[in-house]
């Protein structure tokens, strides 16, 4: 087969690939010979040489090569999204394949969901299952929140009333969202919420035994993960930011601003230092970028800085950031 003929991306494996792969999937190699007819699965990294064999090709795990391929494309520009949809589509029935190299029958594991309501519906069959624990990270992404805490109140109710609880930590600017505030006032019994300056990506932890993250930039492809090494990874991370946070519900608490600094305005200045924009600066707080500019403004004025450059001088030399907050 010519080179011509494989000018193509992952989303769409030319038919002697598809044809390979499954074959490799299924008996758990293929030679390099046999490999000769499609470039393309080494390319792509679906096919890599065994350690133990030479001349042998094994093949990466569907699931694993689909996060890496998205994980590239979720950093480029808004029109590569519809290509990421397409390589859902390509990896779903290979994905059915019960490839023994590739993991057992029973062996949990990732399975990627595409679109906002199965997203949601996974997410809704899965709390509708739990009993014990819900823990979250719900990072600010510029939206009203409103409607999607509506949505959601009814099945973390339920949780509640089998007798689980719920943990969720939140940016510092959403301590006074109304919609945020209005959500702990319904929900009755054990939930918490928390709040730190700058939190990860969004992240749904259920039961300790599945959990929900982003596939891409826009959330409409989620990974939904079962496998218990990964889930206890992201607990334990969960865990440590709790303990870092500070209680927004059902207790407040509240920190001195001392020396006229406030704690925001910290946050701000280190992420100054460093060299983030105001848009950056902006997104990794979770405000608008017109909010960021003005505790920028307030912080200037604190220090008696007259220009961007100065104010980066002042604050290394202001001691601010060598503070306790």
């Amino acid at each position: 087969m010519t080179t011509q003929a494989h000018r193509h991306g992952p989303e769409e494996l030319c038919e002697a690939g598809l044809e390979l792969y499954g074959r490799a999937l299924r008996d758990g190699h293929v030679s390099t010979a046999e490999a000769d007819s499609a470039p393309c699965l080494v390319d792509f990294g679906l096919l890599y040489p065994a350690v133990s064999a030479p001349g042998r090709l094994e093949p990466v795990a569907p699931a694993l090569a689909l996060h890496r391929l998205l994980r590239t494309s979720a950093d480029r520009i808004a029109g590569e999204r519809l290509r990421e949809q397409r390589l859902a589509e390509t990896f779903e029935p290979l994905m059915r394949i019960g490839g023994q190299l590739t993991a057992a029958t029973d062996q949990p594991g990732i399975g990627v969901i595409s679109g906002l309501d199965r997203i949601n519906e996974a997410i809704a069959t899965a709390m509708a299952e739990a009993t014990r624990e819900l823990l979250a990270i719900q990072p600010y992404d510029g939206r009203n929140p409103a409607g999607r805490l509506a949505r959601s109140l009814d099945r973390d109710q339920g949780l509640l009333d089998r007798g689980g609880r719920i943990r969720t930590l939140y940016q510092h600017t959403q301590r006074h969202s109304p919609a945020v505030t209005a959500r702990y006032e319904q929900l009755k019994g054990d939930a918490e919420a928390r709040t730190l300056d700058q939190i990860t990506e969004r992240l749904i932890v259920i039961d300790r035994t599945v959990a929900f993250i982003p596939a891409n930039a826009d959330r409409t492809l989620a990974l939904e993960v079962r496998h218990p090494v990964l889930i206890d990874y992201f607990a334990v991370i969960f865990d440590r930011l709790w303990h870092l946070a500070t209680p927004m519900h059902p207790q407040v608490a509240t920190k001195a601003d001392p020396g006229g600094i406030t704690t925001r305005q910290r946050t701000i200045a280190a992420l100054l230092i460093e060299g983030h924009t105001d848009a950056v600066i902006a997104d990794r707080l979770g405000m608008n970028i017109r909010t960021a500019r003005v505790h920028i403004a307030k912080l200037a004025a604190t220090l008696g800085s007259e220009s961007r450059a100065q104010l980066g001088y002042l604050i290394g030399q202001s001691g601010i950031l060598d503070r306790e907050g």
